[in-house]
């Protein structure tokens, strides 16, 4: 339905809410993107703790290379500072020299042009004149079961596919379902009620409620088996490549719990 470098929308039909919710859940927490994990302060003289300025760091998002860089507890080097195939370095040297200054995300020099913030103009810090803030940063790939910043959505959610049925003979058009109505899904035309969004309705039933007649004129029901998917990336995976990366995860998870369920069966006969 809608498709461009951010946000993803699609009708997924022959289904049901569970799986959905699988989905849901593998994409916000089990595919894995670059996010700062580590920060050595260098020197620090803002009037932002050491902690906070990492804090922020680490929430800055950065564009992903799958292909390129291992999960940390899947890297060969097995170490815990990581080697160039599971750990990226950035640093930061920014000096108020005549005045106030705001340090930004476009400012992290990393040593990967290909892992870099999704955005230059991210804040970090306010340094006033003579102050300022020296430092290298590690990112790593992670999931977002373990923190937030790993998640590599800003927004993933589904509904049912609505489905609005109005009687046409009953309907006397008063308007009154098209007035309440507070996503505008309904639109009075000539002397009737036609649908105009379908897709936007969010099964509210404010516009059955406010019918005067009895039983109402217009009836909003949803399809059991369809939904409506909805995925905002946050700039560090292309929603393409988020929605395959999860479906391969639920997939491989699974499989995995089919086989541990013929594993106890064969172990009980």
């Amino acid at each position: 339905m809608e498709k461009n470098d951010r946000n993803t929308r699609l009708i997924i039909r022959g289904t049901d809410a569970p799986f959905m919710n699988a989905l849901r859940r593998t994409v916000l927490a089990g595919v894995p993107c670059m996010a700062i994990d580590e920060v050595v302060i260098i020197e620090n003289s803002s009037v932002l703790r050491d902690e906070i300025i990492a804090h922020r760091l680490g929430l800055i998002p950065l564009k992903t290379d799958l292909d390129g860089y291992n999960l940390p507890e899947e890297c060969p080097c097995k170490s815990e500072f990581g080697c160039n195939l599971c750990r990226v370095s950035l640093a930061l040297d920014a000096e108020a020299k005549e005045g106030t200054r705001t340090v930004y995300s476009g400012e992290l020099i990393s040593e990967n042009p290909d892992i870099v913030p999704v955005s230059d103009k991210i804040p970090i810090v306010k340094l006033v004149k003579e102050q300022k803030l020296k430092l290298e940063a590690y990112a790593r790939l992670g999931k977002g079961k373990k923190h937030a910043k790993w998640q590599p959505v800003s927004m993933c959610t589904y509904k049912y596919f609505p489905q609005i049925k109005i009687d046409d003979k009953r309907c006397d058009a008063c308007g009154k379902c098209v007035e309440i109505c507070p996503r505008k899904v309904l639109v009075k035309d000539g002397n009737g009620i036609e649908v105009r969004d379908l897709m936007a309705c969010t099964l509210c039933q404010d516009c059955v409620d406010v019918c005067p007649q009895n039983p109402p004129a217009i009836d909003v029901s949803w399809d059991e088996n369809a939904f409506i998917f909805n995925l905002e990336s946050t700039g560090a995976l292309p929603p393409k490549r988020t929605m395959t990366e999860a479906i391969k995860i639920l997939d491989k998870q699974l499989k995995e719990f089919g086989r541990q369920i013929k594993v106890k069966k064969s172990a009980k006969s």
